[in-house]
């Protein structure tokens, strides 16, 4: 995927006969009315939105029927960088912190697989050096600092019982 694109969800099985389909693991912020999004890499609209955040529906430019719905499904959607709103201090889009290597000083613990937004807290799905999956939950006490620029996280591993 292109740096300059973010995913916003999966195409999922339609809704309805007017061409809407369900998106799943949606990111809701970036899914509105009058959205530009990349499906297969071709740019296209949102022209209707529905459902709620954790299960939004929606209808795209050029989809107007639910055979050319199916035909969607499974694909990804994007959203260009440009078209997303401004981050807060301390957020990141998921994007940037995969891949990031992750350190408890200057121990190596792994590498970021993927962002997991779970009920009480977003974590960091951490691939270990060794093998194995660490969960690193998105709070103060267990993350120190995050350089996206350098693609580097410091945890405490104390904190998350590692140590």
């Amino acid at each position: 995927m292109e740096q300059s694109l973010l995913r916003v969800g999966r195409i999922g099985r339609p809704h309805g006969l007017d061409g809407s389909v369900h998106v799943h693991e949606p990111n809701a912020a970036l899914l509105s009315a009058g959205a530009s999004v990349v499906v297969d890499g071709t740019p296209r609209r949102i022209v209707r939105r529905a459902g709620d955040d954790t299960r939004p529906i929606v209808r795209l430019e050029g989809c107007d029927d639910r055979s050319a719905a199916e035909l969607l499904q499974g694909l990804e959607l994007h959203v260009p960088r440009t078209e997303a709103p401004e981050l807060e201090a301390e957020e990141w889009w998921a994007e940037d912190l995969e891949g990031c290597r992750v350190r408890d000083g200057e121990r190596t613990v792994g590498t970021v697989r993927r962002l997991l937004g779970l009920p009480s807290c977003e974590v960091l799905e951490v691939e270990r050096e060794g093998g194995g999956v660490l969960l690193v939950p998105l709070v103060a006490d267990a993350v120190r600092s995050v350089d996206v620029e350098s693609k580097q996280i410091d945890v405490d591993l104390r904190f998350l019982g590692e140590a």
